[in-house]
């Protein structure tokens, strides 16, 4: 009996590799001989990189850049076994996880590593680019990495600003003249699934902005802020973002790429489940384990789980999900592919102790669902 393993991180628990061997120990206790299958995913969030980069035995890079707060940081970007595609995850140099929670302040933090991610990875050759965009602490509409990749902004005195989501606002001109000649040359892949316009009730500050720090008043003022730079962006570019669907993503970095870049935009989990020929591993599957951290009524907006579930689906296979914890509206899961939804938490504790014991949490559960999925099979002929 073939199984397929792939599950995305659990977010403070596991890495998706993690999971997956935990997964696969669990399975064999049910089923010893079983022939079993990992393929780590994500979403197009953190861990986005090591997935494609394993399933593609492709290599890291490890440069050091300007995090959130300007501070130097570790960072990485990926190269795939094709030794042409890199992929960046924003997160790496621009992300939440990189400050302290007390220290999250969308109006000062930058993009600024992000460009010089995409900066290094050009010199080193690439002109093919994989960028996963979630988990941002920033707001700035990817000015800073725009800056990092010699666009110049100037405010009404013909000199130039700070950095951060408060400065858009100061912003009188945009100056692409030194702007990096060879990304008119290069394909920009955006993983996302976010469809958010830039500015407005549904925009990058009023929905993004509060985890990332915002007050309310921070919320009206990075509104604005970036509601003046799209005015400039339209004046300069033609393109109206204020409204565009996905320019909101990641503190409206999703903006700054449908204006300056060749780029084009799929769900994460799409760009995974191709790079990682997930098709071809299902084919010949029995069932296939996946998972997270939380699986609820945003799972099926694309998620890795749904994503997991929909390709299954068309080989008719049963889908076993995983979940650190359940919450609403999973009942529409079961209309995408997904067989069944399992807690991993079997007796009453608190969070942290749930997380601490993640992996032996996983290997309990995907043992009794493989021995319920056997015996189902047993009693079937």
């Amino acid at each position: 009996m073939k199984i397929v393993i792939a599950p995305d991180s659990y977010k403070g628990s596991l890495s998706a590799l993690e999971a997956s061997k935990a997964i696969e120990r669990g399975v064999r206790k049910a089923l010893p001989d079983a022939k079993t299958e990992l393929v780590p995913v994500a979403d197009g969030g953190e861990g986005t990189m090591d997935s494609l980069v394993a399933a593609t035995n492709g290599r890291k890079v490890e440069v050091t850049v300007k995090g959130p707060l300007l501070e130097d940081v570790q960072a990485a970007y990926g190269i795939l076994g094709d030794q042409e595609t890199c992929v960046i995850e924003m997160a790496s140099a621009s992300g939440l996880c990189l400050v302290d929670p007390d220290e999250l302040n969308p109006l000062i933090t930058t993009t600024y590593g992000t460009g010089e991610l995409i900066q290094k990875a050009l010199n080193d050759g690439c002109r093919k680019f994989i960028l996963a965009v979630g988990g941002s602490a920033t707001n700035d509409a990817g000015v800073g990495m725009l800056l990092a990749l010699g666009m110049r902004v100037l405010d009404e005195d013909g000199k130039p600003l700070g950095f951060g989501g408060a400065e858009l606002s100061r912003i009188s001109e945009i100056n692409t003249e030194d702007f990096d000649s060879r990304i008119a040359d290069s394909k920009f892949l955006i993983a996302s699934d976010v469809q958010n316009p830039l500015v407005g009730p549904d925009g990058a500050s009023s929905v993004f902005g509060p985890q990332k720090g915002a007050t309310p008043a921070m919320v009206e003022l990075l509104d604005k802020a970036l509601s003046s730079w799209a005015d400039l962006v339209e004046i300069k570019t033609g393109i109206h973002l204020h409204d565009k669907a996905g320019a909101g993503a990641a503190g409206g970095i999703g903006g700054a790429f449908q204006a300056f870049f060749p780029a084009e935009t799929k769900r994460g989990i799409d760009i995974v489940l191709e790079h990682t020929k997930m098709g071809g591993k299902l084919s010949d599957a029995d069932c296939v384990f996946t998972g997270e951290g939380q699986i609820d009524y945003q799972t099926a907006s694309g998620k890795a789980p749904m994503g997991i579930a929909q390709e299954a689906k068309k080989y008719d296979i049963p889908v076993f999900v995983l979940a650190g914890s359940i919450g609403t509206g999973i009942e529409v899961l079961y209309d995408h592919g997904v067989t069944s939804v399992h807690s991993l938490v079997n007796a009453p504790m608190p969070l942290k102790e749930a997380m601490d014991r993640g992996a032996e949490l996983l290997e309990v559960s995907a043992e009794q669902v493989m021995r319920t999925f056997l015996g189902a099979i047993k009693n079937s002929r």
